[in-house]
C-alpha cells in the first residue's frame, strides 16, 4: 500500500554537543518518507529552491522514494537551524527562514490520487485540508501539527481534524489543542474533535496510543548514544504508518505493532545527524531491534 507524503524538505543547521552540521538535509517529508520507505513505496510532495543539492535528491531516489511531486522553485530552500543542550532535551532555534516553503501550494499529481494512505506534514491546516480535497478515497488520513498552529489557526486546524483519522502530535501540544493537563482527559477531548485514534510522542519517555477504549503505552528503547534528536518525530510517524500500510489492516494489534515500530525507527535515527544513520540502516537491523524491543518489555519471559 503507498504513502502519500506530504509536507516540508530543508536545508537544517544543527548543533549539539556531539558535533554540528550545516547544510544538511531535514524537513519533515524527508524524515518521514526516508523511515516509511523501509516498510512500502512512498509519494512526496514537498518544494525546495535552486539551491537543493542533486546528491540529496539522488540519496532519497535511491531509496525507492517517488518525488515527481517534489517541486523546484526558483529562491532559496526552507531552512532551519538549532542548537541543542547538553541533555538533548531542550533546543533553541537560532534561525527559521521559509524561503520558497512560504509560498508553497500542494499540488498532487494525478498518478498520487489514488494514494491509500496520506500523510499530512505539520503544515498549515488549510493547505491540508487542500491536499484531502485533491486525493481520492483515502483508506487513512495521517496528520501531524504543531503549537504555531494550535496558537495561530486553531479554527481552521479543528475543521482539518473533523477529515482525519489519525493525530500523531507531542505531549505538549495535546494539552495545548485540549486545554486540559491530564494526558487522559486531554487525549479523549481531542478525539472528540475527529481522529478517532491518537498517538502522542513522549520522546525519551516513549509513546502512548489512544484508540477506542484502549490505551497502549510503549517505552523508548534505551539507547548508549543520541547524538541528534532532530526529525525523531517524523521518523516515528514514517515507521508507524509504514507498518500499518505493510500490515495492510487498520486492527488494534496492528496498531501496537506500528506504535513499536515507529519507536524502533526512531530509535535509530537520533544515532546520528540527519539522515546519517539511517542511509546505513538495514531491514535486517529494523527486524532485530524490534525482536529486542519486544524482550524488553515481556513482564513474563519463558
Amino acid at each position: 500500500m503507498t504513502i502519500l507524503a506530504v509536507g516540508s524538505v530543508a536545508l537544517d543547521a544543527i548543533e549539539t554537543p556531539y558535533g554540528s552540521r550545516d547544510p544538511i538535509v531535514g524537513g519533515s517529508a524527508t524524515f518521514f518518507s526516508y523511515a516509511a520507505s523501509f516498510f512500502v513505496p512512498v509519494r512526496v510532495v514537498a518544494v525546495v529552491g535552486s539551491d537543493f543539492p542533486e546528491s540529496a535528491i539522488a540519496m532519497l531516489k535511491g531509496r525507492g522514494i517517488d518525488l515527481d511531486g517534489l517541486q523546484r522553485a526558483p529562491g532559496k530552500t526552507f531552512r532551519w537551524s538549532g542548537r541543542y543542550d547538553a541533555t538533548l532535551t531542550q533546543r533553541v532555534t537560532l534561525e527559521t527562514c521559509l524561503n520558497v516553503f512560504e509560498t508553497f501550494r500542494p499540488e498532487i499529481p494525478e498518478a498520487y490520487r489514488d494514494s491509500r494512505m496520506v500523510f499530512l506534514g505539520n503544515i498549515d491546516p488549510g493547505l491540508q485540508r487542500s491536499v484531502l480535497e485533491q486525493v481520492r478515497s483515502p483508506k487513512l488520513v495521517v496528520a501531524d501539527t504543531m503549537n504555531f498552529w494550535i496558537d495561530g489557526q486553531r479554527q481552521s486546524l479543528v475543521e482539518t481534524l473533523k477529515l482525519v483519522d489519525v493525530l500523531i502530535i507531542n505531549e505538549e501540544e495535546v494539552r495545548l489543542l485540549a486545554g486540559d493537563h491530564n494526558i487522559v482527559r486531554a487525549a479523549e477531548a481531542v478525539r472528540r474533535l475527529g481522529p478517532r485514534i491518537l498517538v502522542v510522542k513522549r520522546g525519551e519517555y516513549g509513546a502512548l496510543l489512544f484508540q477506542g477504549p484502549e490505551t497502549f503505552a510503549a517505552t523508548a528503547f534505551p539507547l548508549s548514544s543520541v547524538v541528534d534528536p532532530t526529525g525523531a518525530g517524523d521518523t516515528f510517524a514514517g515507521g508507524f504508518i509504514g507498518s500499518l500500510a505493510r500490515e495492510g489492516e487498520i486492527t488494534e494489534r496492528a496498531l501496537r505493532r506500528a506504535v513499536i515500530y515507529g519507536s524502533v525507527v526512531g530509535s535509530f535515527s537520533v544515532e546520528g545527524f540527519g539522515l546519517e544513520r539511517l542511509e546505513t540502516l538495514t531491514a535486517a537491523e529494523i527486524d532485530h531491534r524490534f525482536a529486542a524491543f519486544r524482550k524488553l518489555v515481556d513482564f513474563e519471559p519463558a
